[in-house]
């Protein structure tokens, strides 16, 4: 994997370790084996959650501040960081969006500091289950559940909510077969017979995330499924709906502070 980071008004590459990358509704996973170089300062929007599998996971806000090491470590949104994970057997960074319920919930208790520190004991358990999960390769839905266990404890037990109104689960439908396209807050609550104002706050309480940023996390849903299946980084952009490749990565570097053609995943989860 490769993050890219200012430097100088130019963007710097650097790999980061082979691992295994999966996502979800809100969130995604990067669990690697020890990396070989430290990432460099970046900021990004999603709020970064990230924990070795021993202490010694280094931050650090900018080059001219000493290295803190961690047993885990939540990094608000926009918060420049570096991440040093060279000394630790095993890592896992998750990215939560800032918006849905427990992102909020994440950032009420850990957002304070930019870089705030937790013990693995916080994850009560969850964080050995999440190795374990990925170390004895159990799948990508097990890996899928394991990460999202981690999300729920941090939020001190809040976790996604599941929508049961047929109007939002009909709109939800529409826009997963029509994110090749420009999707309005309009067009969506016409599939749901709502008006937009009501619609904008149904969709809230149901699904735990305002409509835009459930949008653009469904569109990079299915570029990183494109890529993964082999698709090129121009046909996934388009058919997620992003204007073009170079859309697709600048939107990606403002997002999680890497582009999509970065993720080099180490095989496939779900072989034994």
């Amino acid at each position: 994997m490769y993050y890219g980071c200012p430097d100088g008004g130019r963007l710097v590459s650097i790999t980061i370790g082979a691992g295994n990358f999966v996502s979800w509704d809100g969130g995604c996973l990067f669990i690697s084996r020890r990396a070989s170089n430290i990432v460099p300062v970046h900021a990004h929007y999603a709020t970064q959650v990230a924990f070795g599998s021993e202490h010694g996971l280094g931050f650090r806000p900018s080059d001219r501040d000493d290295w803190t090491a961690y047993d885990g470590a939540v990094i608000a949104s926009r918060q420049p960081h570096s991440m040093d994970s060279t000394q630790v057997p095993f890592t896992a960074v998750l990215f939560v969006e800032p918006e849905t319920r427990e992102g909020r919930a994440i950032h009420e208790k850990f957002s304070a500091a930019g870089i705030s520190a937790f013990p693995t004991s916080t994850l009560a358990g969850t964080g050995e289950a999440l190795f374990a999960t990925w170390q004895e390769r159990r799948g990508s839905e097990a890996l899928i559940a394991a990460a999202r266990g981690v999300v729920r404890t941090l939020a001190g037990g809040i976790g996604p909510v599941t929508s049961t109104d047929e109007r939002i689960l009909r709109a939800t439908a529409w826009i997963r077969s029509h994110l090749e396209s420009p999707l309005t807050l309009e067009a969506v609550a016409n599939e749901a017979c709502l008006s937009p104002s009501r619609f904008r706050h149904l969709f809230v309480e149901e699904m735990g995330m305002a409509l835009r940023p459930y949008i653009l996390w469904r569109r990079f849903l299915l570029v990183w499924d494109l890529l993964a299946s082999g698709a090129t980084l121009s046909s996934a952009a388009h058919a997620a709906g992003f204007a073009d490749a170079a859309h697709l990565t600048r939107t990606s570097r403002n997002m999680f502070g890497f582009p999509p053609s970065a993720l080099q995943i180490a095989g496939p989860l779900d072989s034994p």
